[in-house]
Order: structure tokens, then sequence, then C-alpha cells
């Protein structure tokens, strides 16, 4: 089913006799390269949840306003640690203070400071997040704190945290662009969190990849172990 922008829609569908199929790691990869987004679940005893992802540099105000509408409407940007050092990002409560137990590495939040309003608009987070992702940006394209939430990544990536924010930005890495994400939690009408029978019926309704985190780090394990690599980056 073809993707445009991201934002396509097309006919419901849903799972067969309880089987969710999954997209090969190599399509999703195929996917953040050409902008689109991709959904990513995690284990189901983890969050067991479905984040939107798309790389920051290629998000379009269009695609920010489908990220909103269906999704929490908090929108996070995982990056590397360089990129939040670059930009001066430190954490929003130091490690030594973290009580949230998946200890999800927030910084302080920004808002692009040129062509923007209020900072929360479709136009004006979409503007941010192709800031965070463009390395020619410096801390003072920004102001804080914003609307937007910046998520350090924990190197090792998701061989050693199987987290949203490690897999949007192993996916980037993958897609060879720059090392910076846009994640949003889907979310039913009901305002309850989608789950994975509901992430594969949403995919399948506007045609995007759906890949689980396990997955993706066996594709990282099998291109480790073929070329004899290291996953680690900072």
């Amino acid at each position: 089913m073809a993707q445009s922008n991201g934002i396509a829609p097309a006919a419901a569908a849903s799972p067969a006799d309880g089987a969710v199929a999954f997209a090969p790691i190599e399509e999703a990869i195929a996917a953040i390269r050409n902008g689109e987004f991709v959904i990513a679940v995690d284990d189901d005893d983890r969050e067991n949840e479905g984040d939107l992802i798309i790389a920051a540099e290629k998000v379009t105000e269009a695609q920010m306003a489908f990220l909103v509408r269906y999704t929490s409407g908090l929108i996070c940007a995982p990056a590397l640690p360089s990129v939040c050092d670059r930009l001066r990002l430190p954490l929003m409560v130091p490690e030594n203070e973290y009580t949230e137990p998946l200890r999800t590495k927030y910084t302080v939040s920004i808002d692009a400071r040129a062509n923007t309003t209020t900072g929360i608009s479709a136009h004006d987070r979409s503007l941010t997040a192709n800031l965070i992702g463009s390395a020619d940006s410096t801390p003072a394209d920004f102001i804080r704190p914003g609307h937007m939430f910046p998520l350090r990544y924990e190197p090792g990536g998701v061989l050693v945290r199987r987290g949203h924010t490690e897999a949007s930005v192993d996916l980037c890495l993958l897609a060879g662009l720059q090392p910076a994400a846009v994640i949003a939690e889907l979310q039913l009408d009901t305002g309850k969190m989608m789950r994975r029978d509901d992430c594969f019926a949403f995919a399948q309704q506007h045609g995007i990849k759906l890949v689980t985190i396990d997955d993706l780090a066996a594709h990282i394990r099998a291109k480790c172990a073929a070329d004899g690599s290291k996953w680690m980056f900072a």
C-alpha cells in the first residue's frame, strides 16, 4: 500500500486470526530515508505501545499535524547525546533524581527561535524538529522552555535499551540521516493508548510500515556480526 507523505488514508484492515504482519526492517529503513512515518511497537511486558516515528530533518508541517491528531500530542525528539550536548540541552531531571521507571531521558523543552509564534502549532513544531535534525543548528537557534521535548539516546541503542527513543534514532542512523527523530505514542479516540493489534489496524489504514523493536535489535546484531562493527553511537 503506497504511503503519500505518511498521511494518506486507505481502507482499514484487521489482523487475520490474531496474527500481526510486521514489515521487514529494510523496508522501515527505506521509509525513514524517504521522509515517511514508521510505527514501532515495543515488548508486551514493557509499554506494549506503538509510536509513530519520522526523521526530524524530514518532518513536514502536514506530517506534524497528522502526528498530533493521532497521538497523545506530546511530541518528543530523540537524539544522540552528541546532538543534545551540541545544542546545550541538559536533562530535565538529574539522573540521580530519576523516579520514572523507564528512565526516559527528557531534556529541557525547546522551540525554534525564528519564524515561530507560540511554538505549539504544527508549523512551529515541525520547524523546531527540522532544526534539531540539522547538523548546522546551534543553541542560539532555540528558546527554552518550549513545546518540543528532546530525549537523550542511550549509547548502544536498542541493543542496550529497548525504548522508542533508541529505536527511532537507530532507524535514522541506519537510513544514513542525521541522528535525530520525532516520535509520539499512538492513541485511540477513547483516549486509551493503542496496543499491538490497534497499531496493526492503524498501519494498514494509513499505509505505514509496522515493525517491532525486537526485530530492529536483531537486524542490528546481524549487521554488526556481518561487518564486524560495533553499534556504539554517542
